[in-house]
């Protein structure tokens, strides 16, 4: 079948639009500035400019109208400088494909394809819309982005077998070529199906955010009442009303803390700064604070606790196994399963093993030397067979695939087959992807429709590991010293993920469920389940928010880290979405609270850090703020009670010595160095008050002892 023609992509443009996601919602402008001047410590500073402005003092009016403006400006500033950083990070996964438009090729944004498009892709790209394979020459796939699986996937056409004929957008291609149809575009892919997942869970406001707004709210009503009885007081021992309401307004504005939210934001805006200095960019700066009394972190395996890419552990060849650091220099053996599994690859080798294979073979594959038969891997059989020609004018043909599949190409007897297969799961148990490596002979110049019929010897195995991050073990062990559990998350096998695991250091028993057991229980049962389980293996992304939810459920505070489409609804339904900015995708990244720059597990060890310091430091300062608003409404009281004293503070003086000078004080706590052992120490209890009873009488006691 052709392609799209032109008449064809006008009507379908119309019907489809384009292949995009849509974006998120976001709060609009109005909406912002709504949620600023709702705060009461703006509306207090609204009626006292109006009051001014009624009487006649246009000075002092706009003074305070001025203040109020500045506020809310340099809070949208940092927001909007937040966001156009994040814009300055996205990149597009796929920016050209090339397609069939009118019995021509031609490239075109990728944005532009439309279901119906033909689309030709070859290794080393990405897959830009789901679609149907049509023809294929030896493609495989890695779907990581999606499973979380790192593996690669052979695919073929429709016609040899539909079900295996899915491509996927976003998905890499790590060998071989293909020409498939395009069936779905943006929001109707599987990423735009999981994207959607995001709408359905709505940002909770942190805990110190509720706490700020309870406690203001709480002594605004109190300010206001205690205003309420100054301007009576006032009135009937001086008489004077507007001078009575001036002076009950100044009591209201020194009981009140106005400078809460504005310590709080300069707190936030610092850190967030300060984030950037470690190559952490902060989405929501209201996560800061709640990193530090973050309790729990659950990561993903593949491209978080490790590298994504494969590396050579162990080799067996000549019946004696080598590990990395034993590997033979100048043994035949080892040699000839280097050089088989080599001409077994791709020439120009994308796919992770490949890669690893071509980095320990001595010897270059000549451009000259081309196959003259490929069997590729399929369903019926897990291995991959490249023929070439010799000088002897015989066949050379070298073979690669699971050890099942090479025992049997090489029809060896049951108990050789056993025994090998025994070696090979000995390695395997350790965490390893196994490798067998086979070659033989052809003397005849037609060949076999199967590989099986093709005659084959024994070479080896090779051991592959995806290698842990080498800064995760240190960054592991600081995060349990401080308290805080790591959890893995992964869609890989069992095994493998316990091998991981403890390769990365995560400490105790290790218990493990599946997806599968998960998928058994209820609510009650998996939060039972969470407080003695670290790892969860075989999971599909709605688990994925379940097992947060569920950590939620039992009062933990939690941050998640990810990089796939598979983890953004888990990173929304965290406290703290954590999302790798190198190799994360868009729906990732807009979904998490912080982005990793460098993609680096240890820099989300000093945000941590950083958070706990941000936290020690704000409760510092809010009681110096409450401190000095003793001695300030001890000035604005007195005179009200006892008319023989003159009336020192009016609400202009208030204003600047709340909006000027606490803030300045208050940034000289948010420099303050971290506290000794801030990493020794247990998260804070989540349900203990930031701001209680216990601190507010510290600061009332301080603040006498300044009178």
């Amino acid at each position: 079948m052709d392609g799209l023609t032109n008449i064809e992509v006008i009507t379908l443009r119309r019907t489809f639009g384009f292949n995009e996601l849509t974006p998120l919602k976001k709060n609009k402008i109005g909406q912002f500035f709504i949620e600023i001047i709702q705060e009461p410590m703006f509306i207090l500073l609204l009626i006292c400019g109006g009051l001014y402005f009624s009487l006649g003092e246009y000075l002092e009016g706009g003074i305070f109208i001025s203040w109020i403006f500045v506020i809310i400006l340099s809070t949208f500033y940092q927001r909007q400088k937040t966001e156009k950083a994040l814009q300055a990070l996205e990149k597009l996964s796929v920016s050209l494909s090339l397609v069939e438009r009118d019995k021509v090729k031609v490239k075109i944004p990728s944005r532009e394809l439309l279901p119906g498009d033909k689309v030709f892709v070859n290794e080393g790209g990405r897959i830009p819309a789901d679609g149907i394979i049509e023809e294929t020459k030896h493609i495989l796939v890695d779907e990581s982005i999606l499973t979380g699986e790192s593996i690669s996937i052979s695919k073929c056409s429709n016609k040899e077998n539909p079900l295996n004929a899915q491509l996927y957008t976003g998905a890499m291609i790590l060998q071989g070529s293909a020409i498939f149809r395009v069936t779905n575009i943006g929001d109707k892919t599987e990423m735009g199906k999981i994207g959607r997942l995001l709408e359905f869970k709505n940002e909770a406001e942190t805990k110190l955010h509720r706490e700020m707004k309870v406690l203001v709210r709480n002594l605004f009503i109190v300010a206001g009442i205690m205003s309420v009885l100054i301007v009576l007081a006032y009135y009937f021992s001086r008489g004077n009303f507007i001078q009575a309401l001036l002076n009950g307004l100044a009591a209201a504005m020194s009981i009140l803390p106005e400078e809460f939210p504005i310590v709080l934001s300069i707190f936030l805006a610092l850190g967030a700064w300060r984030l950037t200095k470690k190559n952490v960019l902060t989405r929501k700066p209201s996560a800061i604070e709640t990193l530090g009394s973050c309790s729990v972190l659950c990561c993903d395996k593949t491209g978080t606790l490790t590298q994504n890419k494969m590396e050579i552990i162990e080799v067996y060849c000549g019946n004696k196994r080598f590990e990395h650091k034993q590997f033979p220099v100048g043994n035949e053996a080892f040699d000839l399963l280097m050089q088989t599994a080599r001409m077994a690859s791709s020439k120009r080798p994308i796919e992770p093993m490949e890669v690893a294979i071509s980095k320990h073979c001595n010897s270059v594959l000549s451009d000259d030397l081309q196959t003259v038969k490929e069997y590729p891997l399929s369903q019926a059989l897990f291995a991959m067979t490249m023929v070439y020609p010799t000088e002897t004018n015989e066949f050379l043909s070298c073979s690669k695939g699971a050890p099942e599949a090479i025992m049997e190409l090489c029809k060896l007897d049951k108990k050789t087959s056993q025994e090998l297969l025994k070696t090979a799961n000995e390695m395997a148990i350790t965490g390893q992807r196994v490798l067998g490596v086979t070659k033989g002979n052809w003397n005849q110049s037609t060949f076999p429709s199967t590989q099986q019929e093709l005659t084959y010897d024994f070479v080896g195995f090779i051991g592959f590991e995806d290698p842990i991050r080498p800064e995760v073990p240190a960054a592991i062990a600081e995060c349990y010293a401080a308290g805080i559990k790591i959890i893995m998350i992964t869609g890989d096998f069992p095994t493998t993920a316990k091998t991981i695991a403890k390769h990365a250091g995560m400490q105790g028993d290790l218990n493990l469920l599946t997806g599968k057991e998960i998928e058994a229980m209820n609510k009650e049962e998996l939060s039972l389940k969470m407080k003695e389980t670290t790892i969860f293996a075989r999971i599909v992304p709605e688990q994925k928010l379940h097992i947060i939810q569920a950590l939620q459920r039992n009062g933990e505070v939690v941050a998640m880290t990810g990089d796939g489409v598979n983890d953004a609804p888990a990173l929304k339904a965290a406290d703290i979405g954590i999302a790798m900015g190198l190799k994360g995708t868009d729906v990732a990244r807009e979904s998490s609270a912080l982005i990793l720059l460098d993609d680096q597990f240890t820099s989300i060890v000093s945000a941590i850090r950083l958070g706990r310091r941000i936290y020690d430091n704000v409760q510092k300062a809010l009681i110096y703020i409450i401190a000095i608003h003793i001695p300030i409404i001890g000035l604005t009281l007195f005179p009200a009670f006892f008319r023989e004293l003159p009336i020192i503070l009016m609400p202009m003086h208030i204003v600047f010595l709340e909006l000027i000078i606490d803030p300045i004080c208050s940034i000289a706590f948010e420099s303050q160095k971290e506290e000794r052992n801030i990493m020794k120490r247990k998260p804070r209890n989540a349900k203990t008050p930031f701001f209680g009873w216990e601190k507010i009488s510290t600061s009332i006691y301080i603040g006498l002892l300044s009178c």
